[in-house]
């Protein structure tokens, strides 16, 4: 993966704080309040990084709850296996 880099200037405030760029806010997503994560690389570079919010859904996260009929897993394994309609195996 080749990531193409651009150098920003910033000083740090006697408290350890550093004021990040507005066009970086955007491109992360951020705002006042938002937690973000300072990653430390093999090769001793520091990545800030969005914090997640949420843990990520994975792969069906977005299919939890939505379910209109109301089945039992015992229903669905049978619709799903041809029970009841004349098919073997």
């Amino acid at each position: 993966m080749h990531l193409t880099t651009k150098t920003m200037n910033a000083t740090l405030t006697r408290d350890g704080r550093v004021t990040i760029p507005k066009h970086i806010w955007d491109l992360l997503g951020l705002g006042a309040g938002s937690p973000v994560v300072f990653k430390l690389t093999d090769d001793e570079q520091v990545l800030l990084l969005a914090a997640d919010r949420e843990p990520s859904p994975g792969r069906f996260g977005r299919f939890r709850d939505v379910a209109t009929v109301k089945m039992s897993t015992d229903d669905i394994m049978a619709l799903t296996r041809g029970k009841g309609q004349g098919r073997s195996g």
